[in-house]
C-alpha cells in the first residue's frame, strides 16, 4: 500500500513541476488546518514568488521568519527579495554565511551573492569567491559566472566562453543572458558586426513566439479614444472617493531610454526614495483588468476596488521605500502602457516621460537581454520600430488629456545639462535641488536593471550615437521618428 503524500510533500511536489497555483492552493489548506506551519508559509511564499506575487509572498516569508529565524531557506528568500528592490548590501550580508557553509541551499546562495557582486561591480570579491570549490561549480549558472570572471580579463576568451553557453546544454534563461553577454563584450571591443550577429542569434534561438497586433490591439485602443480628446477616465470617476495620492512619481518611458540614470540621480535626494522595477503597476493592471467593466466601462469599475488596489500598491512600495523619504519614485517599464489605469487608481501621481533618440533606444535594446513574453518585440527592428512609433504617439497626448501631472525629459539634453532637467522633476514634486543628484554614481542602492554597471560612472556621453556603429540597420523609414525627436531636443517642456 502506497504511503500517503504529506501536506508539505505534496507541496514540495507542486513547486518541483512548476505548478505555482496547485502549490499556493495546497499550502493554503495546509494552513487552513495548521496557522502556525512554518513550512506552509514557507512554501506558500515560494508559490506566490513563482507568480510575481511579491507583496503576500512578504507576508508569509515575515511569519515563517518569525517562527524559524535562522532557516538558511527562508534567509535565502529574504535575501531574493532583497535583491529584487534593489536591497544589495542587505541580501549579501544574509548570503554570504549560506554561500560559504555547508547547507543544501549554499549552491543556490552562491550563485545568487555573485549576481548582486557582479551588478554592483565588485569585482575582486567576485573574482575570489569564484575561485572557490564547492557544490556550486555544478549549479546551471556557474559556467556563466565563471565566463564573467574570465572577461575582467580577456574578454575576447570570455565571449567564446558565453557562445558555448549560449549553444549549450543549459537552462533556457542562462543560454540567453549569455547570448546577450557576449554581445556586449563585442560591443565593447569595437566588433559591431559580431556583436550584432551575437543578438541575433540569441533572438533567434533562446526567443518565443510573439503576436505584435495582439500586444499593440490595447494601445491602440487607448490611442484612438485619447484621440477624440476626451477625457473618459475623469467623467467616469466623477464624484468618486478614490483617495488622491501625494509623494508618487512613476517614469514613464520605454526600455534603454536613460530611466535608470534619471532614477539614480532622483534618489540621490534625501527626499526621494527610488523603488525600481517595482511590480505595483501590473498589481493595479491585473487587478482591473479581472473586473469585467474594464476597460470599456470605467465607471462600472467599483471605487471600493480602486481603493483596494491602491492600498495594495502603497503596501508594496512602501517596503521599499527608504526611511524618511517624502515622495517614492517608479520606474517600472510598463506605465507607458497603463496611463487610464494609473489615472483610477493613482490619480495625482507625477508622471514623468523620457525620450531619447530612437536608433540610439533601438540599438541599446536589440543588444541586451530582455525576458520573453511582453518584451518579444525587441527581437526585430522592425518590431521595435513599430512599438516606439505607437509610445510617441500616445505618451505626451494621453498624459494631457487624462489630465495627468507630468514632466518630460529628453535624454540628451539631461546629460548635457544635468541640473537643470533634474531639477525641473524636483521642481515639480516642491523640492528644492540637492546637489548630490548630479553624482549618480556615488548611489550606493543597487540598479538591478541592465543599465547597472553604466550608472556606477559619472554622467557621460558615451551612449550617445552609439546607432552609428550599427548604422546598416536602419533604413529611411525611421526618419519621422528620429526628426520628432529632434525636435524635442532643447525645447521648453
Amino acid at each position: 500500500m502506497a504511503t500517503r503524500e504529506t501536506p508539505a510533500e505534496q507541496i514540495e511536489r507542486l513547486l518541483r513541476v512548476g505548478d505555482a497555483v496547485g502549490a499556493e492552493r495546497a499550502a493554503t489548506a495546509f494552513l487552513a488546518t495548521s496557522p502556525s506551519s512554518f513550512l506552509a508559509r514557507l512554501g506558500r511564499c515560494r508559490a506566490l514568488l513563482m507568480m510575481s506575487r511579491v507583496i503576500e509572498a512578504e507576508r508569509d516569508l515575515d511569519a515563517a521568519l518569525r517562527a524559524s529565524p535562522k532557516d538558511e531557506h527562508a534567509r535565502l528568500l529574504r535575501a531574493t527579495i532583497d535583491n529584487r528592490y534593489g536591497r544589495a548590501d542587505e541580501a549579501m550580508t544574509l548570503l554570504r554565511p549560506i554561500a560559504c557553509g555547508r547547507g543544501p541551499h549554499a549552491a543556490e546562495a552562491m550563485v545568487t551573492l555573485l549576481d548582486l557582486l557582479f551588478q554592483t561591480g565588485k569585482r575582486e570579491e567576485m573574482r575570489e569567491l569564484s575561485a572557490t570549490k564547492g557544490a556550486w561549480n555544478t549549479h546551471p549558472r556557474a559556467a556563466m559566472h565563471l565566463a564573467r570572471v574570465q572577461s575582467f580579463d580577456d574578454p575576447a576568451a570570455a565571449v567564446a566562453s558565453m557562445r558555448a553557453v549560449l549553444r549549450g546544454n543549459f537552462p533556457l534563461q542562462q543560454r540567453r543572458l549569455a547570448g546577450f553577454e557576449a554581445a556586449g563584450l563585442l560591443d565593447k571591443l569595437g566588433q559591431y558586426r559580431d556583436a550584432f550577429a551575437a543578438a541575433r542569434e540569441a533572438h533567434d534561438t533562446t526567443g518565443d513566439d510573439f503576436d505584435l497586433d495582439v500586444f499593440l490591439r490595447p494601445i491602440v485602443e487607448q490611442a484612438t479614444r485619447m484621440e477624440k480628446g476626451d477625457n473618459w477616465i475623469a467623467a467616469a470617476t466623477a464624484g468618486r472617493s478614490v483617495e488622491r495620492v501625494q509623494g508618487v512619481a512613476l517614469m514613464v518611458a520605454q526600455p534603454r531610454s536613460g530611466t535608470t540614470l534619471l532614477e539614480q540621480m532622483l534618489d540621490r535626494h534625501p527626499a526621494i526614495s527610488g523603488i525600481g522595477e517595482f511590480d505595483g503597476i501590473r498589481w493595479i493592471c491585473e487587478g482591473l483588468k479581472a473586473d469585467p467593466a474594464w476597460p470599456r466601462r470605467p465607471e462600472l469599475v467599483p471605487t471600493a476596488r480602486a481603493a483596494q488596489l491602491q492600498a495594495l500598491y502603497f503596501e508594496g512600495a512602501n517596503r521599499i521605500r527608504r526611511p524618511g523619504a517624502q515622495w517614492l519614485f517608479d520606474k517600472t517599464l510598463r506605465t507607458w502602457r497603463s496611463l487610464p489605469e494609473v489615472a483610477v487608481v493613482l490619480p495625482g501621481a507625477l508622471c514623468i516621460d523620457v525620450h531619447r533618440d530612437p536608433r540610439d533606444m533601438a540599438t541599446s535594446i536589440f543588444l541586451s537581454y530582455f525576458t520573453p513574453g511582453t518584451m518579444g518585440w525587441v527581437r526585430s527592428f522592425a518590431g521595435m520600430q513599430r512599438v516606439i512609433e505607437i509610445e510617441r504617439r500616445l505618451i505626451p497626448r494621453m498624459m494631457e488629456v487624462l489630465e495627468i501631472p507630468h514632466q518630460t525629459v529628453v535624454y540628451e539634453d539631461l546629460v548635457d545639462d544635468p541640473a537643470t532637467h533634474a531639477g525641473r522633476c524636483l521642481s515639480a514634486m516642491g523640492l528644492p535641488m540637492d546637489a548630490r543628484v548630479l553624482n549618480p554614481e556615488a548611489n550606493p542602492r543597487a540598479a538591478i536593471t541592465l543599465s547597472a554597471l553604466q550608472v556606477r560612472q559619472p554622467i557621460n556621453r558615451s551612449s550617445i550615437g552609439r546607432w552609428k556603429n550599427y548604422e546598416w540597420a536602419f533604413d529611411a523609414s525611421w526618419d519621422a521618428l528620429v526628426s520628432a525627436h529632434e525636435a524635442r531636443r532643447g525645447a521648453p517642456h
